[in-house]
């Protein structure tokens, strides 16, 4: 037999199963009780434990998820437009100590905890050594943890400039998504009135008013859409029936679901097509604003960006006990607690609305910590009165006209 046989024979080799399950093989319904023993593992079984017993991770996160637990429920509380009250309240002389006050309830200060108390303990700790040192409670080859200054005032500007940039960008993705829901507002608006008052058929007085109800939840269906938690079921429970409701809350995308509701809506009313074209033109405000949203959403500012200013304010603050411990000593322990309260404290606020980092953070993702809420329901509150105060001007108007023919003479001159 020649190779190619073998080759052959062995390629068209198919192994057989040495048994064979019948299709007419039944079980019983009811197995019988036998006496079985399980093995458990260990993460079983410390899954299964009623007392878990504390790892060094959970103690050394436990502090920073309570934290970030009470900072997310900040995040989720519902903000509110400002009036001339609290403008007032704003720029009081008495703001100062009304803030002072409130510390140990913002968010921010909070987030600040578990940096901060992991950089004052290291400058504590730097300090006790160089005290133990210096007092030769350690062996004498243990050298004093001292540097030069130079290195910290070379890179302070640097530093600076890197936190003062980070700020601005995320400031500019707060002020682009506070532009774009301005713009929403104010394009649902204007067709709410447009369609009020070019519509006059009685026949599409249904369809009118469905319509309305249509552009009054588009607003909420994109607030909900960009705010994580958000509940548009009940939200949207008031605005639409239950049958467009279903259909909205099986979508994919609810916000663009709206609006094929609007564009359905506009196809069956008797309008004239120019006027017809006017109205679904202002529907692409509504993709726009869409569009905008969901790239402030999907694109943080690059996260290079973000971790750079992270490790470098991590090594500033690590180092900075030793930097400073010929000129302070145990001062350097207060000194770090107010440089990592304050340098992150900007950078908290930079990284808070991405929640990614601090003030940066805050604002990097705009949608929570504007009034979204009270934006939408202004919105309702808008379309309602004119649709309550429209016959009533219309009949005043009209009621004018009539006076003002009346006054006239057949001549064209007004009477003496």
């Amino acid at each position: 037999m020649n190779q190619s046989t073998k080759l052959s024979l062995s390629s068209n080799f198919t192994p057989k199963p040495l048994f064979k399950l019948h299709a007419t093989l039944t079980f019983p319904s009811k197995p019988t009780k036998l006496l079985t023993f399980k093995t458990i593992s260990s993460s079983q079984s410390e899954s299964e434990s009623p007392f878990k017993t504390p790892t060094v991770k959970s103690i050394i996160c436990a502090i920073p998820d309570w934290a970030d637990r009470v900072k997310e429920r900040g995040m989720q509380q519902k903000r509110s437009l400002y009036n001339h009250e609290k403008w007032v309240n704003h720029r009081s002389s008495l703001r100062h100590i009304r803030h002072l006050l409130s510390s140990l309830s913002s968010r921010v200060i909070l987030s600040l905890i578990p940096p901060v108390i992991a950089f004052t303990f290291v400058a504590m700790v730097i300090a006790s050594y160089n005290s133990a040192v210096d007092m030769h409670l350690l062996p004498g080859f243990l050298p004093v943890l001292r540097a030069s200054t130079l290195p910290y005032q070379l890179t302070a500007p640097a530093l600076a400039l890197l936190l003062v940039f980070r700020t601005e960008a995320s400031y500019s993705r707060y002020e682009e998504g506070s532009k774009a829901w301005t713009k929403i507002i104010a394009g649902t608006n204007d067709f709410a009135r447009m369609l009020i008052s070019g519509v006059d058929d009685s026949a599409d007085d249904s369809i009118k008013d469905a319509l309305l109800r249509y552009i009054m939840a588009f607003p909420v269906a994109l607030k909900c859409h960009v705010i994580y938690g958000s509940d548009i079921g009940r939200d949207l429970k008031t605005l639409l029936d239950g049958d467009d409701l279903a259909v909205v809350l099986s979508s994919k995308h609810r916000p663009r679901c709206i609006i094929e509701f609007i564009s359905q809506s506009l196809r069956l009313l008797n309008l004239e097509e120019s006027r017809r074209t006017i109205l679904e033109s202002k529907i692409s405000c509504f993709h726009e604003g869409i569009g905008i949203c969901e790239q402030l959403m999907g694109i943080p500012i690059p996260l290079s960006y973000t971790r750079l200013t992270s490790r470098f304010l991590v090594l500033w603050h690590l180092t900075l006990p030793i930097i400073l411990w010929d000129d302070c000593h145990w001062i350097v322990v207060p000194a770090t607690f107010v440089s990592a309260a304050s340098l992150f404290c900007i950078e908290e606020v930079r990284i808070s609305f991405s929640l990614p980092s601090n003030v940066g953070v805050l604002i990097e993702e705009p949608f929570p910590v504007l009034a979204l809420d009270e934006l939408c329901n202004l919105v309702q509150s808008n379309i309602e009165e004119v649709i309550t105060t429209q016959k009533v001007i219309q009949a005043q108007i009209t009621a004018k006209r009539k006076s003002h023919s009346f006054e006239h003479s057949h001549n064209g001159r007004p009477n003496s």
